[in-house]
Parts: structure tokens; sequence; C-alpha cells
């Protein structure tokens, strides 16, 4: 069963088939990894995009702006995919709905590229910053940093009182029937 998020930025269908079928799993994750993105961006609303819970922390805004422009830095920088010019991948002004569009436009262009890679071109070494680490590694990396942003913009949620949605489960806020959240030894230690 296809996980399901709030929002779907990149529907199950619109997901092509892989060269090497083995190598599906990475344009099934970064898809749904886009949607997990998507469903916590669209949390948030006009009124949240300057917020930062520190002076020294990154404002919700920020955060949109530096995951637009940095996805579009290791996709073409780094796995050596066509992006847009820089100038013209953060939505101006900022919106949540104008960052959601951007964020799904720019994976639905990508996902044909990485479709189209061979176990070779993965395998291949790609200048990674200062060193050097397979495209496949590096895509790996990609979807960690998302990761790393999309937990730090549920916290900022928390902070602002506004319901977490379901990412990877139910949360305090969502939660449905058959639902089995790992909270007890006894659900760890289940068969």
């Amino acid at each position: 069963m296809p996980a399901t998020y709030p929002v779907h930025a990149i529907e199950a269908a619109d997901i092509p088939r892989g060269a090497d079928p083995a190598d599906q799993h990475l344009l099934d994750v970064y898809a749904s990894e886009v949607n997990k993105t998507a469903s916590v961006w669209h949390a948030f609303d006009a009124a949240t995009l300057d917020f930062r819970p520190h002076p020294k922390s990154t404002s919700v805004g920020d955060t949109f702006k530096h995951e637009l422009l940095s996805g579009r830095r290791f996709f073409g920088e780094f796995l050596g995919l066509p992006e847009p010019e820089a100038i013209s991948v953060v939505p101006d002004p900022i919106t949540v709905d104008a960052a959601v569009g951007r964020l799904a436009d720019l994976a639905r262009a990508r996902l044909p590229h990485l479709a189209r890679g061979s176990r070779a071109w993965w395998d291949e070494p790609v200048k990674f910053f200062d060193v050097e680490r397979s495209r496949a590694w590096v895509f790996w990396r990609r979807i960690l940093h998302s990761a790393h942003h999309r937990t730090q913009l549920t916290v900022y949620l928390r902070l602002l009182d506004r319901p977490v949605p379901p990412i990877y489960g139910p949360t305090a806020d969502v939660s449905w029937s058959g639902a089995d959240p790992t909270r007890t030894v006894d659900a760890a230690q289940r068969p």
C-alpha cells in the first residue's frame, strides 16, 4: 500500500520506472521525501514564515529558500542533472503555496533524469564539495539533508503550537484506526 501524506506533490503514478529495476527505490524514495517535505511546509502559513525560535536560528521562509537552492546545487552541480538558473529557483515573493509548488515542479523535472540513470551512472564518483563520492552516496546525502530540515521545521510547528503532520506515522496530533506506534517494549518485540 503506498504511503499517504497530507500533501501529494508527486503522485505515485507520476514516478517514472528506473532504467535498472534494482534502483527503482531511489525514485520512489525521492518522490516520497518530496511529499513529506511538502506536507510539513504546507503546515505553515504567511504569518509564520518569519518565525525563528532563536536569533541564531533560520526562519521558516529562509529554510524553504535554503532547501530549494541547496536542492538545485546537489542535483545540478554534484549529480550533473540539468537545473534551472539559481536566480529562478526561489519564488518571489516566497509564500507557502509558491514554495511547495516550486519544490514539486523541480522534483518532477528531476525524476525522468534520475530514472535514466544506469547502475554505472549511480556508481560513478562525482565531486561533492572537496571530496569525491558516488552519485548514489550524494543522492542519499540529499535525502538526509532534506529530512534534517524537515525535522527542524516540525520542531518549529510544535513551538508554534501547530499540528505536526503524519509523515512517518501517527503524531500527537494525527492518528487513525490501525495506527500502531512503537512506544512500548511489547510493541517493539512483536515478531
